[in-house]
C-alpha cells in the first residue's frame, strides 16, 4: 500500500521524559502513571518513555518532549508514515523521537509547539 498522502496528527498537553535505566531492573512504580507510558526492554537497557513530572531526580533521561499521534488506527500495511512526519518536523528544525503501537504512531517533539490538530501533506510545505 502506497504512503498515506494526509496525515491528522494530535499534539497532547502533557510533557514526557524519555529515561534510560539499566536491563535488568524492574519497571518502576513512577513510570506507569497515565495516559501515556511506553516500555522497551532490550539486552542492553530499559527505555522508559512516560510523564516527566513523576520521575525522580537522579533518573538519566531526556526532558521537556511534547507528543503528536497520528490519528487511527492505521493499516500494518501502509508505508511511509514516519518518513512523512519525521521529514517535514526536520526540515522545521524540529527534534524527533518516534514510538510505534499496534494502532498508530506517535512523534515526540523536543521543542515547545501550541496545543492543536496539524495536517501534514506528503511533499509540500508544512508551515511548522
Amino acid at each position: 500500500m502506497n504512503v498515506v498522502s494526509r496525515l491528522t496528527l494530535t499534539l497532547f498537553p502533557d510533557i514526557l521524559a524519555v529515561c534510560r535505566l539499566d536491563p535488568d531492573v524492574a519497571v518502576p512504580r513512577w513510570a506507569l502513571v497515565r495516559p501515556f507510558t511506553s516500555i522497551t526492554r532490550t539486552p542492553a537497557e530499559l527505555s522508559i518513555v512516560c510523564l516527566q513530572k513523576g520521575v525522580p531526580e537522579g533518573v538519566r533521561c531526556e526532558r521537556g518532549w511534547r507528543y503528536l499521534a497520528v490519528e487511527g488506527p492505521l493499516a500494518f500495511a501502509l508505508t511511509g508514515i514516519l518518513p512523512s512526519l519525521t521529514g517535514a518536523l526536520a526540515l522545521a528544525g524540529v527534534s524527533v523521537f518516534a514510538i510505534s503501537t499496534f494502532d498508530t504512531d506517535y512523534v515526540l517533539v523536543g521543542r515547545p509547539m501550541q496545543n492543536g490538530r496539524w495536517t501534514f501533506s506528503h511533499g509540500r510545505d508544512t508551515g511548522c
